[in-house]
C-alpha cells in the first residue's frame, strides 16, 4: 500500500486505531499489570509502548529529528485511566505532527533509529504496522486472562466459515 494522501491516510491510521480503542477499552484495570511471563511487557506496557513509539519515534523522525523513544515504564502512566488518557494524548500529539505535512512530503524520506533512510510514507505505513502487531499482542493477553475480545471485522473464523460455501 502506497500512501500517496495525508487526508487519505489519517482517515486510515483512525480506522485502525479505532480498533485497537475497542480492544484497550475491555482490559479490566485490574488487570494492567498483567503479563505472561517475568520479564515480559504488561498490558500497560503494551499501550505505552504504542503510544510513545508513534509519539517519540514515528513522530519525531517524520518531523526531521531523532528518534527520542523513552521506553514504557509505569513512570509515563500506571492506573488503567492514566494509561488509557495517556495513549490518546500521545495519538492526539503525533496526529498533529502527521496532519502538518504536505502529500508532497510523504515522499520526502527520514532516518530510522538505525539510521536508515526511507521515505516518509513508507515509515507511516510501519508505523500502522507497529501497533497491529502490538494489538495481536494484546488480543493474546486478553485471552489468557479469559476476557471476550472483540471480533475484529464482526465475525469469528467460525461465523465466517459457517456463513461460506463448501468447495
Amino acid at each position: 500500500m502506497e500512501i500517496t494522501s495525508v487526508k487519505s491516510f489519517i482517515d486510515y491510521y483512525e480506522k485502525i486505531r479505532a480498533r485497537t480503542n475497542r480492544l484497550i477499552a475491555i482490559v479490566p484495570p485490574e488487570h494492567i499489570n498483567f503479563t505472561y511471563k517475568p520479564g515480559k511487557f504488561t498490558i500497560g506496557d503494551q499501550i505505552r509502548h504504542i503510544a510513545t513509539i508513534e509519539r517519540y519515534m514515528y513522530g519525531e523522525t517524520i518531523s526531521g529529528r531523532q528518534s527520542a523513544y523513552p521506553g514504557c515504564g509505569k513512570e509515563f502512566a500506571e492506573t488503567y485511566e492514566d494509561v488509557v488518557s495517556f495513549f490518546n494524548e500521545m495519538h492526539r500529539q503525533s496526529i498533529e505532527i502527521i496532519s502538518n505535512l504536505s502529500d508532497d512530503d510523504l515522499n520526502r524520506r527520514c532516518l530510522t533509529p538505525a539510521n536508515n533512510e526511507i521515505s516518509i510514507w513508507k515509515w507511516l505505513r510501519a508505523m500502522v504496522e507497529h501497533e497491529i502487531h502490538h494489538r495481536a499482542e494484546l488480543y493474546i493477553y486478553l485471552n489468557l486472562l479469559d476476557v471476550k475480545t472483540p471480533q475484529i471485522f464482526g465475525f469469528s473464523a467460525e461465523e465466517v466459515q459457517k456463513l461460506s460455501i463448501n468447495l
